[in-house]
């Protein structure tokens, strides 16, 4: 049986998903983008703020969920612009350098509400 996770802080879906999905001890988050969850709005700044966002709206659900990034298994990230590629290694690799997960970072042509950058994870509890 799958269980739905959400929380107040992280930014609430834009659409018909969860934050997160948990099923038989793993933790599914959907994408993350740089939206503050105090004010629903993408936070102001440059895309280093944007990627810190994320990752703390990341932790937020995880965190909902019974896990942290040491249990992050895979990552997948999106990314408009892959010249950001530096910035995003020193950024994320702050926060996951102790589990070192798999990961796939991907340029793609538009992301939701013009940003830059979207980050999912699929974590163990």
């Amino acid at each position: 049986m799958k269980t739905i996770i959400e929380t107040d802080k992280a930014p609430r879906a834009l659409g018909p998903y969860s934050q997160a999905v948990e099923y038989k001890g793993m933790i599914y988050t959907s994408g993350q983008i740089a939206i503050d969850p105090a004010t629903g709005k993408m936070v102001d700044g440059d895309f280093a703020a944007r990627v810190h966002q994320v990752m703390h709206n990341l932790a937020a659900v995880l965190e909902a969920g019974g896990s942290d990034f040491t249990k992050v298994i895979k990552s997948t990230i999106f990314v408009t612009d892959l010249s950001n590629f530096t910035v995003l290694n020193e950024i994320y690799g702050g926060y996951v350098s102790a589990s070192k997960p798999a990961r796939a970072t991907v340029q793609v042509a538009a992301l939701p509400l013009g940003t830059d950058v979207e980050i999912e994870m699929i974590a163990h509890k």
